[in-house]
């Protein structure tokens, strides 16, 4: 992969949270990248450290127990993790975006909707008011909110859920940013909604030609967003491979459980397949493959190191002793 060609790279990556007792590994030595144009997808179960890691990308991880022990995030060439607040500052909301989990709490309720969008328009440019309100009816008629006008003089309490997202989507694009990142955008709402908000993001991304990181543990959302996935537990990464190609040939033990686990339409037995175990707390964590306690592959190796990558294909690496001898 040329240079030309990778909008973000992530470089060893070590997120840690510091306390009395321990030093807490939630992203631990995680490595991946972004392409121009492209959608990422970036998958695992809750406290995997998907979300810690896509929000390390411009320090929203914050607090004085955090620690940003190493690595490199790359934004067009500028080390990130290297930013002062203020140059961070700039970036945010312009050239990084970001669409946070829960609607319901993500936008201010002491303010319309059209003060929270003029503020993200604003920051970051030199336009006048009426401009600025002009952008944002555009950009609610994009996310197919009925009404704009009227919708600008709108409290966020008055919205469903759906209509919030709708709001948060057409604020992460009204800057034309370069990068998007999308924490689980449609955890809290039904299918029919999310099925018409994944929908509409496509379609948005493909007519700004942003890159995007879409973070879920909803395999069936990624199949349909996804042209490339990362897989992730326990703080680090476990595959890395297309989308396409991860469904036909999964390699990773976790991976493989997450793939079977998922409902299907030809589903004929009386009960899915399951993942034995629980995801290890931050504070106990095992040493070497964090998922050997719970792999019917696991050796002794698994319990003590880290795998190297193998890759199984030009664009398709896994993490796991398995393909290295290990599992033995």
């Amino acid at each position: 992969m040329s240079e030309q060609e990778t909008l973000l790279s992530i470089r060893n990556l070590k997120t840690y949270f510091v306390t009395d007792e321990a030093v807490l590994k939630a992203v631990d030595d995680v490595s991946f990248e972004v392409k121009k144009g492209e959608t990422l997808g970036v998958v695992g179960e809750s406290g995997c450290g998907k979300s810690v890691s896509c929000m390390s990308i411009v320090k929203l991880v914050q607090g004085g127990n955090v620690k940003y022990e190493g690595g490199q995030i790359l934004f067009e060439g500028r080390d990130t993790l290297q930013m002062t607040e203020k140059e961070l500052r700039k970036i945010r909301g312009k050239d990084i975006s970001i669409i946070f989990q829960e609607p319901m709490t993500a936008l201010n309720p002491l303010y319309t909707i059209g003060d929270q969008m003029k503020e993200a328009l604003k920051n970051h440019q030199k336009i006048s008011d009426r401009q600025a309100r002009e952008r944002c009816v555009e950009y609610l008629k994009k996310v197919k909110i009925p009404m704009p006008e009227e919708m600008m003089f709108r409290y966020p309490f008055s919205l469903s859920g759906g209509m919030r997202q709708r709001v948060m989507i057409a604020m992460a694009l009204i800057t034309s940013p370069k990068l998007i990142i999308a924490d689980e955008p449609t955890t809290a709402l039904d299918v029919t909604i999310q099925a018409q908000i994944l929908d509409l993001m496509n379609a948005l991304k493909e007519e700004t030609g942003s890159s995007c990181i879409f973070i879920t543990h909803d395999l069936g959302v990624i199949s349909e967003m996804a042209d490339r996935v990362v897989v992730m537990y326990g703080g680090k990464v476990c595959e890395v491979s297309p989308t396409d190609e991860l469904f036909e040939h999964a390699a990773h033990p976790y991976t493989l459980g997450l793939i079977h686990s998922r409902p299907r339409a030809d589903f004929e037995g009386d009960r899915l397949e399951v993942i034995p175990g629980n995801v290890p707390s931050l504070n106990d964590k095992p040493e070497g493959c964090p998922f050997h306690p719970r792999c019917r592959y696991a050796g002794k190796k698994c319990e003590k190191e880290f795998p190297e990558a193998a890759l199984l294909s030009e664009e398709h690496k896994v993490f796991c002793w398995k393909y290295c001898g290990g599992c033995e």
